[in-house]
């Protein structure tokens, strides 16, 4: 399966994952841990254990960089 992920604010990706695969697994193909993120489906929060059902997703992340 194919799922577009929009990291809010930053960049988007095309993954591929595993027809079993959850959202987590979407995080962790772009770089990220599902402990510093929040996976949105149609702009509502979805457990990271989920199966992937979507073609398109945003993440947003909930921990960013400090100050220099």
């Amino acid at each position: 399966m194919h799922v577009t992920v929009e990291v809010v604010g930053e960049e988007t990706h095309d993954v591929s994952v595993d027809d079993d695969g959850t959202y987590a697994d979407l995080v962790r193909a772009v770089d990220l841990s599902p402990h510093e993120v929040s996976v949105l489906v149609d702009g509502s929060p979805v457990p990271e254990d989920q199966p992937v059902e979507v073609d398109r997703v945003k993440v947003l992340r909930l921990i960013k960089g400090g100050a220099p």
